[in-house]
């Protein structure tokens, strides 16, 4: 069978798998938005989970406070859920909500905001229909009709892809979604080739030194099992895609990438019947991940190991030791919540546990076949976001929102700057009430050594109502934000970004 043929033949079963009955199968959501809106009342940082009052906004200025460095001209644009309710129904699963598009454009006469729901086939739909009426990943949905394929409910609501003068709004199981970068108009879901119409392309796409793109493209989330391997040129053009097999099911939300080689890890779980997706799903902690090593000039020879369970949503970096490949990641010590991460605000409630996340290295010795765990101590840091541009472990600095002292929410609200190797945190505190989200790393024109830049990311503030964007030198994190730009409202908490420089 060739290949063209073996993708096809894939894609058509993992799609037919997509629309099982189980799948479909429905029970009464309005008790949830009831729950929700009285708890929203009660803990105001729970407007984090609520949905936006209109389909789009701007675009308009911030106020800024403090100063846009000068070289600083671009946009950073923003992808998270955004529509959480229609009709009375609530979505149970924060992955399943509508996704929103922000544009922060920065510049030296200030900052301004736009943003638009990314109007999927999904969106449309349900905007016609006034209710929701298809499948979704995390939540059992009243009345839900049938789909044709994955694309059919595909929200386009984790994370943006910046390519060449393109823009690209990202799920985990279906197609990039392009849209416009000026208006932020929906252009619609990009096919790479014909025979790939619709075929899952992840919401984690990595940059290589050389432009191009890495991706993969999970099967199980359609009822498969594999992987696509996608790799693009740096003007968007297809270069390859292969496929990656293995028998033990294994749910990978991204993956990492080291100068020669790609790296998944995937999680081992079983299925319960009924329900949606992530409502099935059950981590399986007593068996082991498997770990697959992919040479970037050899896809279709993987190497495969076992490593202890372990749950992991984001990686960090990776780098290359000799015959040993070393990775970072934000590792889950709660399976169980794992699956649905703040599922009890999406209920309206507050948490009776939480999840404890801690970074990791997974070790993997190339030559003598072993992979382990290695823990570093440090807590609490998800969304990780690094300087590419760092090569050995000594020179890398990671970048993640933590929590730090009193907060408001069970949500970080400071951001830190790691230093794994000396076993260091730089940290600056937003403050009691301020959350903070991921903050993405800008080198500074003309800079070459790794953690010269700056740290943009996004902050949430229930108390005033209103959500900003800050700008700190990522070097000096504890001298606090260069400048921060407000909003008068406030949008829901969203996953991931990425700069744009200007033309």
């Amino acid at each position: 069978m060739n290949r063209r043929r073996f993708l096809l033949n894939a894609l058509a079963g993992a799609s037919a798998l997509a629309l099982a009955p189980s799948l479909l199968r429905a029970r009464s959501l309005p008790s949830i938005a009831e729950a929700f809106a009285s708890g929203l009342e009660a803990n105001p940082w729970m407007a984090g989970w609520k949905s936006v009052a209109a389909e789009s906004f701007g675009p308009g200025p911030a106020t800024v406070e403090g100063r846009i460095p000068a070289e600083l001209a671009g946009t950073l644009y923003r992808n998270g859920p955004a529509l959480y309710e229609r009709a009375g129904q609530r979505y149970e699963h924060w992955f399943d909500g509508d996704g929103m598009l922000h544009a922060w454009r920065l510049d030296q006469s200030g900052v301004s905001h736009q943003a638009r729901m990314v109007a999927t086939a999904k969106y449309r739909r349900e905007q016609r229909a006034g209710r929701f009426v298809v499948p979704a990943a995390g939540t059992a949905i009243e009345g839900a009709e049938a789909i044709r394929n994955n694309d059919d409910m595909n929200t386009a609501n984790t994370s943006v892809l910046c390519l060449g003068d393109r823009v690209f709004a990202l799920w985990e199981a279906g197609s990039a979604i392009e849209l416009s970068p000026e208006d932020l108009a929906t252009l619609g879901p990009v096919t790479w080739r014909d025979e790939l119409a619709a075929a899952p392309f992840s919401a984690h796409p990595l940059r290589d030194r050389d432009g191009s793109i890495w991706n993969f493209g999970s099967l199980d989330m359609l009822g498969g099992k594999g992987l696509l391997i996608w790799h693009l040129d740096s003007d968007g053009s297809l270069k390859e895609v292969a496929t990656l097999t293995d028998g033990q099911p294994g749910y990978l939300h991204s993956f990492a990438m080291s100068e020669r080689h790609l790296v998944f890890v995937l999680t081992p779980y079983r299925m319960r019947e009924g329900k949606a997706f992530f409502e099935r799903l059950r981590f399986a902690a007593d068996l082991p991940c498997r770990v697959a090593v992919v040479a970037k000039d050899a896809l279709a020879a993987p190497r495969w190991f076992d490593v202890d369970f372990g749950m992991v949503y984001h990686f960090a970096d990776a780098f290359e030791q000799g015959r040993e490949i070393v990775v970072r990641a934000s590792r889950h010590g709660n399976p169980v919540a794992a699956r649905s991460p703040f599922a009890a605000a999406m209920r309206g409630e507050v948490a009776a546990e939480e999840d404890p996340v801690e970074l990791v290295e997974l070790r993997i010795d190339l030559a003598g076949g072993s992979v382990r765990w290695d823990e570093t101590g440090i807590r609490g840091t998800e969304f990780p976001t690094v300087d590419a541009r760092a090569t050995r472990p000594r020179q890398s600095r990671i970048y993640a929102p933590v929590r730090q002292g009193r907060a408001l929410a069970p949500y970080p609200n400071a951001i830190a700057s790691i230093d794994v190797h000396r076993g260091r945190m730089n940290v600056h505190r937003y403050g009691d009430e301020i959350m903070a989200e991921e903050h993405v790393f800008v080198a500074k024109p003309g800079s070459h050594r790794a953690g010269q830049g700056w740290l943009l990311g996004t902050l949430f503030d229930p108390v005033r109502g209103r959500s900003g964007l800050a700008v700190l030198d990522a070097e000096h994190l504890d001298a606090g934000p260069l400048a921060s730009a407000w909003l008068p409202f406030m949008f829901p908490l969203g996953f991931h970004g990425a700069f744009r420089w200007d033309a």
